[in-house]
């Protein structure tokens, strides 16, 4: 009984302990924007706003929310489009060596990430002229996320019933229209799903942007964030915590609305 009781004590010291390395750093970014003198510690406002306006008054921090809003969405509608396009292709069509070229392509997009390719992929924006474009960072990032895109949605495209695509052809619907009347509505929680983990691994790449965008009116909050520093060096904790919680806000929002709507369930949208 006692070592019950020790373990179960144990147990709970470990959750406390979890629990408040996660939750210190969100209680400092909750009130550090609204203390007129921040420092590393938690502590109780001052409710000041004179932050949101240095936040307002800096000629790049709010445009550079804009820039990333932008980047995520387009490389998000990109990469919906073609994986489930894809997985559809993929999930119906038995071609020999399917599986294999599956994984081996989830394989390659592990191991030859955007790091290890960027040369290759530098050269390749100069001689499409890219280079400082919004467009040619979103094919980029699409690129690189399209494979793993595929090999999840397609697991959401094997879970669809067949005979909901034979009923449509029977009468009259093309292969485009099966497709969008019949098989997107059964995997919204599916394309839902990667919508979410596309923006968040857009909304959070530093090293792309600040390689492909040299104009700064151009570049991300990622980016724009890492200059948010005093002169000698030292992170402008005013200008830097207010930043971040404005840079946290569209992705919470964006993550309760698609739990809200789908719950994340990771299954298709048919209740068997």
């Amino acid at each position: 009984m006692t070592r019950f009781v020790a373990g179960r004590i144990g147990v709970y010291t470990l959750i406390a302990v979890l629990l408040a390395f996660f939750t210190i750093p969100l209680l400092w970014l909750a009130t550090a924007p609204f203390t007129s003198d921040p420092s590393y510690e938690v502590s109780l406002p001052d409710f000041t706003l004179e932050n949101f306006q240095t936040i307002i008054e800096h000629p790049y921090a709010l445009w550079s929310l804009v820039n990333s809003l932008v980047l995520s969405i387009g490389t998000a509608v990109l990469v919906v489009v073609l994986s489930a396009l894809a997985a559809y292709a993929l999930s119906r069509v038995r071609l020999p060596g399917r599986d294999a070229l599956l994984y081996a392509l989830l394989l390659l997009s592990s191991i030859i990430t955007g790091t290890a390719a960027m040369v290759p992929l530098f050269q390749l924006a100069i001689e499409l002229n890219l280079i400082d474009s919004h467009t040619g960072l979103i094919l980029i990032l699409s690129g690189g996320l399209l494979p793993a895109a595929i090999f999840m949605i397609k697991d959401f495209m094997d879970t669809t019933p067949k005979s909901y695509e034979e009923s449509a052809r029977v009468f009259g619907a093309s292969p485009l229209q099966i497709v969008v009347h019949v098989v997107v509505p059964l995997v919204r929680p599916g394309l839902a799903t990667i919508a979410v983990w596309t923006v968040a691994n857009v909304w959070g790449n530093f090293l792309m942007p600040y390689l492909l965008l040299s104009d700064v009116d151009k570049q991300p909050a990622a980016v724009i964030m890492y200059t948010l520093y005093t002169e000698g060096g030292q992170a402008n904790l005013k200008v830097l915590s207010t930043f971040g919680l404005l840079y946290s806000i569209p992705v919470v929002i964006m993550y309760l609305f698609v739990s809200k709507k789908y719950g994340f369930r990771f299954h298709g949208g048919i209740k068997r």
